[in-house]
Order: structure tokens, then sequence, then C-alpha cells
């Protein structure tokens, strides 16, 4: 006997699709919260690490800011009218510096950052600040000035306009400041003239060096080099490094061995960490603070102390007045001061106190909420927290700055 073939409608397969596809949308919005607070998690190796070797420089430089509106260095500057005086000397002008009066002439120290790889011809933004009396540097250009590096080198050389981020104006009572007036910025105001580029080539090792120490992100970093690169070439030597061989992890060059492994993604963990500053009230809290069974009590003591004045009588003072009298031409009239009396009132009052309990596991972001309840400030949070640190009620480390 033959089996007749099992036919499905149209109708029938587009529910049955349609009901596959809510009950998948079902399990992926309930799954997406997880996945999403576990993607807040992860981050980029590039974004905790840095290379060794891979750095930036501090560079220096003194020099003249000119062209300025009568509001340069004074005569007292010394060292202003010398720098002068040496420039002129170079250009073939000799001058006395005792007899130089000039206003419009400011002494500067120049700032910049080299970046790593930096090559001969780069560009590079400065900060200009006066470093004598001078009242604004608004309006004022920089003479070319060498920026050395902390051996001593000449690395770039600056010049250029000032741009001011503030204005100085008016003398005396009527004078207005804005921002700073004495600090300038000169973008692209330095070009680079010493190549300080890293070969990368020579190098057996790429270290990476963790911005926040932690044994545990240290042991991660290597985990996922070794997975990614499907054997074992990274090894973490401590809390703050972590080495990844060069010659094991066979790449075509270390740049793309360093690219691939600052392109990994971990999940961090963060330390058990409290910041307070004691002088705004601010509290930062860092990773998942655990506390253990605390109670607060917090009570305000008011004290208010008011003096206020009464008229006790009158007494005569000086001399008797002449035309007293009723018909003002005879007699004398006593002068009279009314007498005034401080009275001085103490007003204690104390409020009751209010206490507040948490319970095994409870986290600092629901201690600071419960104080916050019991009307407590954000000074007396700093100090309960101290209290709570030192009782050994809070596992975290405490900064106060």
């Amino acid at each position: 006997m033959m089996k007749r073939p099992i036919t499905i409608s149209k109708a029938i397969f587009h529910s049955m699709a349609c009901y596959g596809l809510a009950i998948g949308l079902a399990l992926s919005t309930a799954a997406s919260p997880a996945f999403a607070e576990e993607a807040n998690h992860l981050v980029l190796v590039r974004d905790i690490t840095s290379v060794e070797g891979v750095r930036e420089n501090m560079l220096v430089g003194y020099g003249l800011v000119v062209g300025l509106r009568g509001t340069g260095d004074r005569q007292q500057t010394i060292f202003t009218v010398q720098t002068l005086a040496n420039a002129m000397q170079k250009m073939g002008v000799l001058i006395t510096p005792s007899t130089v009066v000039v206003k419009n002439v400011a002494a500067v120290f120049i700032t910049a950052t080299l970046p790593a790889f930096s090559r001969p011809g780069s560009k590079l933004d400065v900060t200009v600040s006066s470093i004598g009396d001078a009242q604004s540097l608004e309006g004022g250009v920089l003479l070319m000035s060498a920026l050395h590096g902390p051996d001593g080198q000449v690395y770039a050389e600056a010049q250029g306009p000032l741009v001011m981020g503030g204005y100085s104006a008016g003398t005396g009572a009527n004078r207005k400041e804005v921002n700073a007036a004495n600090v300038g910025l000169i973008p692209q105001g330095a070009m680079v003239e010493r190549d300080t580029s890293v070969d990368l080539s020579g190098f057996k090792t790429v270290s990476l060096l963790l911005r926040n120490p932690d044994f545990t992100t240290a042991a991660d970093i290597a985990d996922a080099v070794n997975r990614e690169f499907h054997k074992s070439v990274a090894i973490a030597l401590d809390s703050s490094r972590v080495d990844v061989n060069v010659a094991d992890a066979s790449s075509q060059s270390v740049t793309i061995l360093i690219s691939r492994v600052q392109n990994l993604m971990l999940k961090v963990h963060t330390p058990a960490k409290i910041v307070i500053n004691e002088r705004t009230g601010t509290i930062v809290m860092g990773g998942d603070v655990k506390l253990s069974p605390v109670s607060v009590i917090h009570g305000n003591l008011s004290i208010q102390v008011v003096t206020s004045y009464a008229v006790a009588g009158v007494m005569p003072v000086g001399a008797m007045k002449p035309g007293g009298g009723k018909d003002g031409k005879g007699g004398s009239q006593q002068i009279l001061q009314p007498v005034v009396v401080p009275e001085t009132n103490l007003n204690a009052s104390e409020d009751a106190a209010q206490t507040m309990r948490l319970d095994e596991g409870a986290n600092v972001d629901e201690l600071v909420k419960g104080l916050h309840a019991i009307g407590t400030t954000a000074h007396d949070v700093v100090a309960i927290l101290q209290a709570v640190r030192a009782a050994g009620g809070m596992q975290a480390d405490l900064e106060v700055q």
C-alpha cells in the first residue's frame, strides 16, 4: 500500500516560520543584556598597555616674544633685555642692555612633546609661557628658538604667532582678565630637526607595559596572545609587563605583530579602590567594592550664638545746653544719650541620631545612597567611609587626595 505524501500548505509553513523567527528573536532579546554587559567589560590591549621603547619625549626651550602692545616685561626683568641684546648682536646691531627700555618684548619658556617615530620636517604644537612680569602675551610673535631634549641636543625649532585662550584689559581697579593671558599656543609652530624614530626591526622581544599594573590582567593578556598565535609566544613577567617573543610569533614584521597584539580584546578586572577628595567632597569608586555587615549612627549637634542689643535707659552726656526754657530764652537742657546693652543668647540643639545598617554583600554605592537618605553631607560621607575602612568593614583600597 502506497503512503500518501504529506503536504504543508503555504499558510501553515508561513506561520511556522514566523513562530520560529519569534522564538529566535525572543532568545536573542533575552541574551542581549548579558551579551551587552559582557561587551562593556571588553577592552583592546592597545587601550591598557604601551610598548616599551615606543614613547614620547619632552622638549623645552627659551626665547623671546615680540610685538606686544606695551604689555611685555618691565625694566627690572634683566634677563629679557640681555637676551634681546644678544639677539641684536647676532644680527650685527650692538646695544647696551642698561640703556634699553622696551615694553613690547617678553622672555618665555617653550615646551613641546616629541612623538615617537618623529622625523625631520614633522610639525609639533608648542606652548609658550611667560617667565617675567609681562602682563599679557596677546598679539605676540615668538622668535626662532631651539627646543632641547633631556640629553641637551636640539630636536626642533619653534617660531610663529601666538594663539591666546584669554585676554587682559584695563589697568588698576578697572582691570579685567579672562583665563590665562601669559600662556599661549602655536599650532604646528615647531619643526623637527632630528630623526628620533625607533628601529623596530632590531626588536627580539615586544614588551607590553600595563598602565594599571595587575597580575590577573597581565596573565589574561598573555593567554589572549597565545590563543591568537595558537602557540606559546607570550609570558607575563610580573603585574606590569608581558613579553612577546618576535621569533616564535613568526610574523612578517614587528609592526604587524604589534598591530595584531594591540587589537586583541579581553576582559579587564577593575581593582576594588575608592578615591576620596576631601577638599571637594568627591568620591569615585572603582571595581565591585563589597562591605561586611556594618551599622552607621549619625547625629548632628548644632550650637548657635546670637547677640542682640536692647535699650536699658538714658544717661546724661556733655554740658548743659542753654535755651531750654519754654519760651526758648532761659534755663538749660541736659543732653541725654540712650544706653544700649548687648544680650547674648546661646541655643544648642542636637538632632536625633540617624541609624542605618547594611547586610553582608552590600556595596559602597548602596552605602552612599543610604547615607544621603539619612541626611549626611558629602564631607560626612568622606569621614564615614574612612571610619568604615578603619573598622575593617570595607575590603578595598582607600586613597585620600
